[in-house]
């Protein structure tokens, strides 16, 4: 197996859509590591609200002004894809203690699949610890656009309303 790279950091997710939370957690990524792989992941089982080819172009949109940040989908196991990035980290952002039991069960699921990818945990800062991909869609039905602007970034915003014409 070829070496991992310590500087390469892959954070994975859905992203549908990609809220303040997620950017903060890109943010703070981009500036401990060289290089930042967003990996969208697509599952099947699941009915997104944006199609991954939209959920790229969002997250590309909003993460431009990153240099070291780039942006594709994969599907199948996370530690797979961060393997053929040959990142030897894992990025998870976690909310405080919604997140922790999910997030633990998973780490040492994906040390189980390779044992070389380490998984390094970000805690959301307070202001974001509430916003999820999940409250965003129930709430943009009856959210005005300045609430909206509390939880997403203006290109969300945007594209959930196009969305929910």
């Amino acid at each position: 197996m070829a070496p991992l790279d310590p500087h390469v950091v892959a954070y994975t997710g859905s992203f549908d859509p990609v809220t303040l939370g997620h950017l903060h957690i890109i943010e703070r990524a981009a500036s401990l590591y060289d290089r930042v792989v967003i990996g969208i992941g697509i599952n099947v089982e699941k009915t997104p609200l944006f199609s991954p080819d939209e959920r790229e172009e969002l997250l590309r949109r909003v993460t431009r002004r990153f240099p070291n940040v780039e942006v594709t989908t994969f599907s199948g196991l996370a530690v797979t894809f961060v393997r053929k990035l040959g990142a030897k980290v894992m990025v998870r952002g976690v909310r405080p203690l919604t997140d922790i039991a999910g997030e633990f069960t998973m780490m040492m699921a994906n040390r189980q699949l390779d044992s070389e990818i380490e998984t390094v945990f970000l805690m959301a800062d307070e202001e974001f610890s509430h916003v999820s991909s999940s409250l965003i869609k129930q709430i943009a039905p009856l959210a005005d656009d300045e609430k909206l602007l509390r939880f997403v970034p203006p290109e969300v915003v945007t594209a959930l309303r196009a969305k929910l014409r």
